[in-house]
């Protein structure tokens, strides 16, 4: 037998104003799923431990079957294994985003869904602020992966996306490694925010791609 899993992870959104406080999805039009609905069978299902955060990336592993509280060391390793990112059991994978931010909040989590071939380029410049232990690998638009050889689990960071508008100096790394981490976020947005690319998007009032985030780390 076949199943299809349909994931509509965050579809539900937030009530907006020019939609009479409705949601995204109630204001949609939505046969399809209405009659799903009413000839299905239709539920509630914790799909991840109380203890672990219920992202994608967790609820994912759970609904096809892994055991998030076995499996699950971070969103790093995940991705970098979607990717096929060589790690052997000494590297630590971080999901290194390519987020706006205006030196003192971050202001778009996705840096305006940066083009892929741009993004690739800047990963490339930042490389240079990596020492021996460090790789990048470009991923699509804003997400990308950064190992580290020995690299730390006992730090603390912060995934972008549920921390925009906050004080970059609430949410940086703290912990085992953080002096290099947040070495990484400073100078990444000294280095890219005079990118050309960047500074056009900045004039234009666009969301420019100028500073690098590292967290959800984990082993393989």
């Amino acid at each position: 037998m076949k199943y299809i899993l349909v994931v509509p992870d965050g579809m539900a959104d937030d009530p907006l104003e020019e939609l009479d406080g409705r949601t995204p999805l109630e204001a949609a039009r939505t046969p399809r799923m209405d009659y799903l609905a009413e000839h299905g069978t239709v539920g509630m299902v914790r799909v991840t431990p109380e203890s672990i955060y219920p992202g994608s990336d967790a609820a994912n592993m759970s609904l096809l079957g892994y055991d998030p509280l076995e499996y699950y060391t971070g969103r790093g390793p995940v991705e970098a294994a979607a990717m096929e990112v060589p790690m052997d059991d000494h590297d630590v994978a971080f999901r290194c985003s390519l987020v706006s931010s205006n030196g003192s909040v971050i202001t778009d989590y996705s840096a305006g869904h940066v083009d892929t071939a741009v993004s690739r380029s800047l990963i490339e410049l930042s490389k240079k602020l990596l020492n021996r232990a460090q790789k990048f690998y470009p991923g699509i638009s804003y997400r990308h992966i950064m190992t580290w050889t020995d690299g730390p689990i006992d730090v603390l960071t912060h995934a972008p996306h549920e921390n925009m508008d906050r004080s970059i100096q609430e949410i940086l790394p703290t912990g085992d490694g953080e002096s290099f981490l947040r070495g990484l976020i400073w100078d990444s947005l000294e280095l890219l925010n005079d990118h050309p690319y960047n500074r056009q998007r900045i004039g234009d009032g666009l969301s420019p791609a100028n500073m690098l985030w590292p967290w959800g780390q984990g082993r393989k």
